[in-house]
């Protein structure tokens, strides 16, 4: 069996970040993820989700430092069920992720955005957001400069004007 969830959406809440005895770092918040369809008549209908997660370790000291409520987030990682019993003696439960990916998807200037590139005159760059793997920290030698060996000409790239409903994925 296999367990995965991936989720793009927004913060609804600044995270909470907390450390337990062992000195782990423990991060809480909720994100909301949206769809758009059309129903059986052919009305444009809105879903929106809210779904709690728990981000660990090193991630969950990044989120608190660079995310804040409205920050839009992707995340991956797996579907887990908490269960407790409430103060009047109800048992409860909900259905959470443990996020083992996180990606930032935020460009510079929207909600504070981290490690992003302007974008290159006359065009579109993707962000450069990091990505946070919490099983296999990446450890690599900084980049060096590399030397210009000419000019190249900038190129004009064409605006296109895409609505962020018409991709697929």
């Amino acid at each position: 069996m296999f367990n995965k969830v991936i989720l793009i959406g927004n913060l609804t809440r600044d995270v909470e970040l907390r450390y337990l005895p062992s000195g782990q770092a423990l991060a809480k918040c909720g994100i909301a993820t949206n769809r758009r369809f059309k129903d059986a008549s052919g009305m444009q209908k809105d879903e929106t989700m809210f779904i709690d997660f728990t981000v660990w370790g090193r991630s969950a000291e990044v989120a608190n430092q660079y995310l804040k409520k409205g920050s839009r987030v992707l995340l991956e990682g797996r579907l887990t069920l908490e269960q407790w019993t409430d103060q009047s003696g109800q048992k409860r439960s909900r259905h959470s992720i443990t996020v083992e990916n996180l990606k930032m998807l935020d460009r510079k200037g929207d909600n504070e955005g981290y490690g992003q590139q302007p974008p290159a005159q006359g065009g579109y760059s993707e962000p450069t957001a990091p990505s946070y793997n919490q099983q296999q920290p990446s450890h690599s030698a900084p980049a060096q400069p590399q030397q210009p060996t000419q000019q190249q000409p900038v190129q004009e790239l064409p605006s296109i004007d895409i609505d962020e409903d018409d991709i697929p994925f």
